[in-house]
This record gives structure tokens, C-alpha cells and sequence, in this order.
């Protein structure tokens, strides 16, 4: 199973019951990381079908089989690894948010809860998106069987869109200031960032860090917020020394256009909050943008995210308070 092919399934696994044809599959895989031609993913396709990993719709397409599935669960991890690294760069040059007329795309992630916990998730995430700890109070809500860009939303489930993190990247890297991906953790609050208590490097994983540490019960984001003293998702970045002042002035200016999510830059060559940096380097920490999320599991709403899930339109996002 080569990377590739893996690419390939975990498309077709992400709209199951849905025939794709090779050109979808290939739009798809870019915003994944791995850009092929029509021709090129049908010639992987045959040697899948050929496995019993997908099966054949006529000129429809394909669907993923349940040996495919498996595969997915089973494949090798050194397969995987390197996956989400490769997502963050390649999402991050396809984000082109204009600041000035605040159209373009940014990064969504969507997170899914019962729908009949809404009025319960709505109460529960206000107080998060009234404080430091959201990457941006825009937000998007679809129920059960309508669809966020291209991704349908199970009957009985609660579609909900955030402003995901790694679109600082985007926005920092079409200003011309490259932002290398360091770690995504658990960042301690006592009024003020402390330190990292957990820690996993993206360019080594095969799932996002956030999603893992939501799971694992180990933020408290709720009384991070309501006592200035807790637990909170959080990235650590890296920024050339010589675009620190005019990433604290792009800072200042996603702020006024409803982003915010930088919590720290750092000074040139010092480690921020015990975390060192690379020569040439200044550190940044971000805020994640599943901390709502994380806020509805520590209160036993049952959720499922995924990080990183499609582009979308700035401007077709509402305000949080739109939804109360």
C-alpha cells in the first residue's frame, strides 16, 4: 500500500456511500497534499479494484469496499507519517484570504454533535468564543442532510465549522513570512500562557495532534475561560527573526477583521515558554480551533472532528452571536 493509494481510499472513506469519479478523487487529493492527473489516479484505482479495496460503478466511479476500509485501520504507519505536515503546507498555500476585502478562502475544521444537544452545545461554547481562545468567532452550522462545501452531514448529527489555525499560515505566508509547524499540545493557563504539558510534533504524525488530546480528555477549557486557570489546545510555530515586527503588526491587523489566535510571539533565538527555537528563529503560539470543541467534551457532549477538512469562504461564515 503506498502512500498514494492510501490518499486515494481515505477520499472515497470520507463520502462512503457516494460513487467518485477519478476527476473528484484528484480534486480532492490536492487539497490533501497530493496533487495527480485524472489519468494517474485511474491507473491506481485499477490496481485497487484489482485488490478488492474498491469497486467498480461503470463510468460512474468508484466506492470504497470494507477490505478498503480495513486498510485504511491497518495500513502501515510508516505510510502515514508525514501525512499531516504535508496537509498543513499544502492547505496553507491553497488559503487566499484578502484582509482588505475579506474574500477569499480560509480553513475549515468541522466537528459533528447530536442535534439534539444543540441548544446545550450553543450555551456551553459561548463563553469560549467571548474569550482569547478562538482562532475567530465566524463559524458555520448545517444539520443532518445538508452539506458544508462538499462534506454531508449525518441525519441526527450537527454539522459545525471553525476558523482552523493553520490558516495563520496561509495568511502569514502570502504576506511573504514562511511559518514551519512545529507542535501541537496542551498549553497550561494560569491567566497568562505557562507551558506546554503535552506535546506531538506534526512532522512525524499521522493524525492532527488536537484531535488526539481532545479524545484523550486532557484540556479544560471551560475553566480556563471562566477561572483563567486551565487547559487549552494550542500550536507552536516558528517565524523567521527578520519578520517579527511585521508579524506582530499582521497580528494587530487579524484582529480588526474578526481573527485572532495568536497568543505569543516570541523574541529572536529564545526559547517561548520553554520551548527553544531554531537559529534564526522566533517562536509563535496559536490558539487551536477545535478549543470549543474540546470545551463540549469536557461537559459530556459526545463530538467527532476532523481538523483540516475542506476550504470555504471567508465571507460565508456568520458570527457566533448570529447563533444565539
Amino acid at each position: 500500500m503506498t502512500k498514494t493509494m492510501l490518499v486515494i481510499l481515505r477520499v472515497l472513506d470520507k463520502h462512503p456511500d457516494k460513487i467518485q469519479g477519478a476527476r473528484e478523487i484528484s480534486r480532492q487529493m490536492k487539497i490533501l497534499g497530493v496533487e495527480l492527473t485524472e489519468r494517474t489516479v485511474r491507473y491506481h484505482l485499477r490496481i485497487l479494484d484489482e485488490r478488492g479495496f474498491t469497486k467498480v460503478f461503470g463510468k460512474e466511479g468508484r466506492m470504497i469496499t470494507q477490505k478498503g476500509r480495513e486498510e485504511i485501520s491497518y495500513a502501515f504507519v510508516s505510510a502515514k507519517v508525514g501525512f499531516i505536515i504535508s496537509k498543513i503546507e499544502t492547505l496553507s498555500y491553497l488559503t487566499n484570504l484578502d484582509l482588505e476585502t475579506q474574500e477569499g478562502s480560509i480553513i475549515l475544521n468541522i466537528s459533528y454533535f447530536p442535534e439534539e444537544k444543540l441548544k446545550e452545545a450553543i450555551e456551553t461554547m459561548k463563553p469560549v468564543f467571548s474569550s482569547p481562545y478562538v482562532m475567530s468567532d465566524r463559524v458555520v452550522l448545517r444539520r443532518g442532510g445538508e452539506k458544508i462545501e462538499d462534506i454531508m452531514i449525518p441525519e441526527g448529527q450537527v454539522g459545525f465549522g471553525t476558523v482552523c489555525s493553520v490558516t495563520i499560515n496561509g495568511i502569514f505566508l502570502k504576506a511573504g513570512i514562511p511559518v514551519t509547524s512545529k507542535f501541537g499540545g496542551v498549553l497550561q493557563i494560569n491567566s497568562d500562557p505557562v507551558r506546554f504539558t503535552a506535546l506531538i510534533g506534526y512532522e512525524g504524525s499521522s493524525l492532527d495532534p488536537l484531535e488526539i488530546f481532545i479524545k484523550s480528555k486532557m484540556t479544560d477549557v471551560c475553566s480556563a475561560v471562566r477561572n483563567h486557570s486551565g487547559k487549552i489546545l494550542a500550536s507552536f510555530r516558528e517565524i523567521p527573526v527578520v519578520s517579527i515586527e511585521k508579524a506582530v503588526q499582521l497580528q494587530e491587523t487579524l484582529r480588526g477583521k474578526g481573527i485572532g489566535g495568536i497568543l505569543l510571539i516570541g523574541n529572536p533565538n529564545q526559547s517561548l515558554i520553554e520551548i527553544p527555537v531554531n537559529v534564526d528563529k522566533a517562536g509563535m503560539i496559536i490558539v487551536g480551533g477545535l478549543n470549543p470543541i474540546a470545551a463540549l467534551e469536557e461537559t459530556g457532549i459526545p463530538t467527532m472532528s476532523k481538523a483540516m477538512s475542506t476550504l470555504y469562504k471567508f465571507s460565508e461564515l456568520i458570527t457566533f452571536q448570529e447563533l444565539l
